[in-house]
């Protein structure tokens, strides 16, 4: 069973992933073009999370992943205010299916001067609508300068996500 990490492209999903397996920041500045795969070990569990690409033409593959995994991690952009509804569009779609999978949103890059705050994000992807079933989650999160320790909150995304896992096993 693995973790699904979605998201548009530019997001910051690999970012996110290298900071969560290796708790240093390296910026990856390359798409993914296709999948990424990355196992983490914690102490109680070991996660396998698999990114796909966000851009247009890998979309497709989202869904068929979807039915196999135990939580989705979707990253979207704070500060790419005019692709946040196409970002809504696409996890509502993807949801829509399934009221009991866990969904950890992650709002990334809230260093970022003009990134909503995590309340703006919430109304701007209409996390109200998902639904009361499932167990959904909203943190805010940046990854900071190469090769720094990364930030509590990445720290809290991981210790949440490892929590969710252990739940559904």
């Amino acid at each position: 069973k693995q973790i699904l990490v979605l998201g548009l492209d530019g997001a910051g999903k690999t970012s996110v992933l290298h900071s969560l397996a290796t708790n240093h920041v390296k910026r990856s500045v390359a798409p993914t073009e296709g999948f990424n795969a990355i196992c983490i070990n914690t102490e109680e569990s070991q996660m396998e999370f698999l990114e796909i690409g966000g851009n247009e033409s890998l979309r497709s593959y989202w869904k068929m992943y979807l039915p196999k995994v135990l939580l989705l991690v979707y990253v979207v952009d704070s500060a790419d205010h005019a692709r946040l509804p196409v970002a809504k569009q696409l996890l509502h779609q993807l949801i829509q299916n399934n009221s009991t999978l866990p969904v950890v949103v992650l709002a990334n890059k809230q260093d970022l001067e003009g990134a909503y705050c995590i309340t703006d994000i919430h109304d701007a992807l209409a996390l109200s609508d998902i639904g009361d079933e499932r167990k959904m989650f909203l943190i805010g999160t940046h990854v900071a300068e190469d090769g720094s320790e990364i930030s509590s909150s990445m720290k809290d995304a991981k210790e949440l996500i490892a929590q969710l896992v252990l739940e559904t096993q």
